[in-house]
C-alpha cells in the first residue's frame, strides 16, 4: 500500500489501494456512478474515511456533469430579503434538502434590473445544475433567463406566464393562497363583522391576486373604498391601514394580506386608539411565529408552510436532475401546499 507524505493530500489511488479495488471502481463509488456492488462500495467508503480523501470537485464535474450545485435566484433586493422571515424560512427549507442530497446552494438577488444580465451569464456558465426562482413579479425576465441557460428550474409561487407559454411546464410549489384568503375572510364574516377591509400584496405578484381573489369570493359585492395596497412590508401595512381608516372609520374588520402587513396595521390601529379585536378584528396571512406570536395581540393569521415549500421545490428539482441523468420516472409536477386558519386573540 503506498505511503502518504506527512501533509500531502490522499490520492484516488491511495483510496482504491486501502480499498483493494482498481482506480475506476474508486472512482465510480467516489463520483456516485452506478454498477458497483454494495461490499465495494462500503469498502470504499471507509478508505475515503481513514484516509481523509477530499474528491477533486472540477475532476468529478467531467466524470458526471453535474457541479453539485444549485442557484437559488431571489427577484427582490438585499435589503427586502434580509428584513422579510419569510425569505430566511424559505431559504432554510431549501438549504436544509439541497445538504441533505449533498448539493451546494449558491444565493442570487436580484437589486436592480442591471442584475439580470449578470444572472444570465452566470446561469448559462455552467456554474450550477439548476435554479430555484422565487418571488417573481409579472415582468419578471427570470423564466425567460432559465429557459436560454437550459437549465431545469423550480418556481417558488404561481408564476403569471406572461411570458413564453412553454414556461408553463416549468413545475412550481405555491400555497393555497385563494382557498386561505377564503378561510379568513368567512371566519371574519362568522363573528358577524360587516365591513371587512382587506390590505392587499404588489399587484404584479401572483400570491397578491390570489389572496384578494379569495376575499371577493366571500364578499362578491366589496365596496372597492374597503380595499388597500401594500407592499407585503411593514412601513406599506402602516400606510394602507391609515388610509383604510382615513376613508372608512366605520370598519370593523380588516384582512391583510401578509404577517409583516398586519403588524404594521396593527400598530396604526393602536396608535389611533382603536381596540383589537373588540372594534377592529385583524387576520394575517403566512403564520411566521418571528411575526404573528410576538404582535399585540398575538395575531390570528393563515398558516402556509413556508419552510416546507422550500424543501418541496428544492425535492422537485434534485428529482428532475435525476431524471435528466438517468431517464427515469415521471417528470415532476407543481404542488399546491394547503393553507389553515390559526386562531390567537387579534380576531
Amino acid at each position: 500500500m503506498p505511503e502518504q507524505s506527512p501533509g500531502s493530500r490522499p490520492t484516488l489511488e491511495a483510496v482504491a489501494a486501502r480499498a483493494g479495488v482498481s482506480r475506476a471502481t474508486a472512482s465510480r463509488v467516489v463520483n456516485g456512478g452506478d454498477g458497483v456492488r454494495k461490499p465495494l462500495v462500503d469498502k470504499v467508503l471507509q478508505a475515503v474515511d481513514e484516509l481523509g480523501y477530499i474528491p477533486n470537485h472540477a475532476a468529478r464535474t467531467l466524470v458526471t456533469r453535474r457541479t453539485g450545485a444549485v442557484a437559488v435566484v431571489i427577484a427582490e433586493p438585499e435589503i427586502r430579503i434580509f428584513s422579510d422571515p419569510f425569505f430566511s424560512q424559505q431559504i432554510r427549507g431549501i438549504s436544509k434538502e439541497l445538504t441533505a442530497h449533498d448539493t451546494q446552494l449558491v444565493l442570487l438577488l436580484v437589486e436592480g434590473p442591471g442584475d439580470f444580465d449578470r444572472i444570465a451569464r452566470y446561469l448559462s456558465g455552467g456554474h450550477v445544475d439548476g435554479a430555484l426562482a422565487f418571488s417573481l413579479h409579472t415582468d419578471d425576465p427570470l423564466p425567460a433567463i432559465t429557459r436560454r441557460a437550459g437549465i431545469p428550474t423550480v418556481y417558488g409561487g404561481r408564476p403569471s406566464w406572461t411570458a413564453d407559454p412553454g414556461d408553463q411546464a416549468v413545475p412550481y410549489v405555491d400555497a393555497d393562497n385563494r382557498g386561505g384568503a377564503r378561510l379568513a375572510v368567512q371566519y371574519l364574516r362568522d363573528l358577524g363583522r360587516q365591513r371587512i377591509a382587506h390590505i392587499g400584496g404588489p399587484p404584479d405578484q401572483t400570491s397578491a391576486m390570489d389572496r384578494l381573489d379569495g376575499y371577493r369570493d366571500v364578499l362578491v359585492d366589496v365596496d372597492p373604498t374597503l380595499v388597500a395596497e401594500g407592499a407585503f412590508t411593514v412601513e406599506s401595512g402602516e400606510r394602507a391601514m391609515a388610509e383604510l381608516l382615513d376613508r372608512r372609520p366605520d370598519l370593523d374588520a380588516v384582512f391583510v394580506a401578509n404577517d409583516l402587513m398586519a403588524s404594521g396595521a396593527l400598530r396604526v390601529l393602536r396608535e389611533r386608539g382603536v381596540a383589537v379585536p373588540e372594534q377592529v378584528a385583524l387576520v394575517g396571512f403566512d403564520d411566521m411565529d418571528s411575526v404573528a406570536g410576538t404582535t399585540d395581540p398575538p395575531l390570528t393569521t393563515v398558516n402556509q408552510d413556508i419552510e416546507g415549500q422550500g424543501r418541496l421545490m428544492a425535492r422537485l428539482l434534485l428529482r428532475g436532475l435525476d431524471r435528466d441523468r438517468t431517464g427515469n420516472g415521471p417528470a415532476p409536477e407543481s404542488v399546491i401546499t394547503p393553507t389553515t386558519l390559526v386562531r390567537r386573540a387579534s380576531a
